[in-house]
């Protein structure tokens, strides 16, 4: 396994970040307090291939690994001040793009992924409910076949770029008695009747990525338009969030080093007590641990990365990219704080608008504690103790140490 750059991968990287730096983000501070996410900047990223990156070029993408999408965003991320934007970007690739890709019939392929590509289509993956965000076994939108339809029920909330959306990835179960194993995906257009978006939600950060509620209401969706088989929608999800889990924070870890890199400076500029304060062990060292930290973080996103193309569903790399990602920013920003003072309190630079916007990575995807649960499976550690045999009734010898 090489996790060093090539040539290539480095100059995606830093047109990426000429992007995020030069083109992407005007009016930043006014839209995260309107909570709107700038149109023009979902075309540029379009026009700049950040759609294309894992799309086989014959639907319009540029077929890329995963660990060269994880580079490209990454720089992305560091010269990108909008984390809404890049949040809602992660979602339209990882959540839509990628379960198309791998569960969808070349017509479904062929019909979506150009225009998701080229910016015509914005994609929105709707699983979460009132009762159903981690307990996906509580899912109540309901499915039920209709000669060549399927007629939809339900209510989704929280669904990232729902308000801007032209088609919707729709879990609902054929059967609850099933719990998740009846459940089934679907293709959902936003045109289609009975379905119905509401923007309903202030958030306190990730202001720029828009969130809706989808509510289905007899909705017929074309039998063609499953995604999928029938009963399919657990493999589904978990293909999902393991490329989200992995994929989606890569931009963060552009975002920390750019912070850490003004922290940096600010340390070497700002004048206390006579001295640069960064000569202070308690400013130096926080930032040496911010940088520590954010290492760290990018070793288990590019390792997650490359796990993605050995098809391993035991791995626990998706989960621990995201653990630590989002961790690691929200300590990695209040530090960013603490190195401001006062200055970092306010809305005069990045500081409190990266905190508040690194503490909604703790609770997408999965929560922090969704994501140690999912490994202690996969681990091994939750599985149920055998029952103990009482001396004496055979499950064991008389005087054995157990």
């Amino acid at each position: 396994m090489n996790l060093s750059p090539t040539g290539e991968q480095r100059a995606l990287a830093e047109k990426l970040c000429a992007l995020g730096a030069t083109g992407l983000g005007a009016e930043l501070e006014e839209r995260d307090r309107t909570q709107r996410l700038q149109p023009g900047d979902w075309q540029r990223c379009a026009d700049a291939g950040v759609f294309a990156l894992a799309v086989p070029e014959e639907y319009g993408g540029l077929g890329l690994d995963p660990l060269s999408c994880a580079l490209a965003l990454e720089g992305l991320g560091r010269g990108c001040r909008d984390n809404g934007l890049l949040i809602a970007v992660g979602a339209h690739i990882w959540a839509m793009e990628l379960p198309l890709l791998a569960f969808g019939t070349e017509e479904q392929k062929r019909h979506y992924l150009p225009a998701l590509v080229d910016g015509r289509a914005v994609g929105a993956h709707a699983i979460t409910e009132g009762e159903a965000g981690s307990d996906a076994l509580s899912l109540t939108t309901r499915a039920r076949r209709e000669g060549d339809h399927y007629v939809l029920d339900g209510t989704k909330r929280f669904i990232t770029n729902a308000p801007l959306a032209d088609v919707f990835i729709v879990y609902a179960t054929l059967n609850a008695d099933l719990g998740f194993t009846g459940v089934t995906a679907f293709l959902v257009d936003r045109d289609l009747d009975g379905v119905t978006v509401e923007t309903r939600f202030e958030k306190a950060g990730l202001r720029t990525a828009p969130w809706g509620e989808v509510t289905l209401t007899g909705c017929r969706v074309p039998a063609t338009r499953r995604l999928g088989a029938e009963k399919q929608g657990s493999k589904i999800l978990s293909t999902a969030m393991a490329w989200e889990r992995s994929l989606i924070l890569a931009p963060l870890l552009g975002t920390m080093q750019r912070q850490i890199d003004q922290c940096a400076q600010y340390a070497r500029s700002r004048v206390q007590f006579g001295t640069n304060i960064g000569r202070f062990q308690a400013v130096s060292h926080r930032i040496v641990d911010m940088q520590v930290r954010l290492e760290a973080a990018k070793l288990l996103t590019y390792r997650a990365a490359w796990s993605l193309t050995e098809d391993d569903a035991s791995s626990v790399f998706p989960e621990a990219a995201q653990l630590s990602t989002s961790e690691s920013a929200v300590q990695t920003f209040l530090d960013a704080l603490q190195v401001f003072g006062g200055l970092g309190y306010t809305t005069d630079t990045d500081v409190e608008r990266n905190l508040r916007d690194a503490l909604g990575t703790r609770i997408s995807s999965g929560t922090s504690d969704m994501q140690r649960k999912v490994m202690a499976d996969k681990l091994g550690i939750t599985v149920k103790a055998r029952r103990r045999t009482p001396e004496g009734t055979g499950g064991g010898r008389r005087g054995d140490a157990r």
